[in-house]
């Protein structure tokens, strides 16, 4: 598993490192903010110790003493075989805006390559404009839909692929 300290352009110092169970509280705190159907605890739970596939992160920013703050964000994401799949990324209301989905994307992606993986996939709300200029940033294209995919409210799911993956620097 991959930890890592970011100091993204924003001058915002970040430790991205993987979720302990002692986070669930603040990450389900994130997902009920950010979701209109989010993740259960126990969704969570399963992601993080019942799927062999499954890496679960979150972002923490470091104060001027050096100090962690509380969860800005998280990411889980699936590596199998080939292929990432970026299932849930949120970043609490506070920190939005600051660079963090950014920096999360880029450290699914360098962990993908460093890999091997080939290809990220990736389904987003049809209405969710930012997160999809977020990922065609990164050279993310549509390449189909899903059909009322999500619900409360209803929507259909935009399907996103980056192939190959390559990255030169992350960081």
């Amino acid at each position: 598993m991959l930890n890592m300290d970011v100091e993204p352009s924003s001058n915002l110092c970040l430790s991205i490192n993987p979720v302990e169970s002692s986070h669930l509280d603040q990450i389900l705190d994130i997902e009920q903010e950010a979701f209109s159907a989010p993740w259960t605890r126990v969704m969570f739970e399963a992601e993080l110790v019942g799927n062999p596939f499954s890496r679960l992160y979150v972002a923490t920013p470091i104060d001027d003493q050096g100090q962690p703050e509380d969860i800005a964000g998280y990411l889980c994401y699936w590596i199998v075989f080939e292929e990432l799949r970026i299932l849930n990324l949120a970043v609490c209301q506070p920190w939005r805006r600051q660079g963090i989905a950014r920096r999360f994307v880029q450290f699914a992606l360098y962990d993908a390559q460093t890999q091997g993986v080939e290809r990220a996939l990736l389904e987003v709300r049809a209405s969710n404009t930012a997160a999809q200029s977020l990922y065609d940033g990164f050279g993310f294209r549509e390449y189909g839909s899903r059909a009322a995919y999500y619900t409360d409210p209803a929507e259909d799911a935009i399907l996103m692929r980056l192939e190959p993956i390559e990255f030169d620097d992350p960081f």
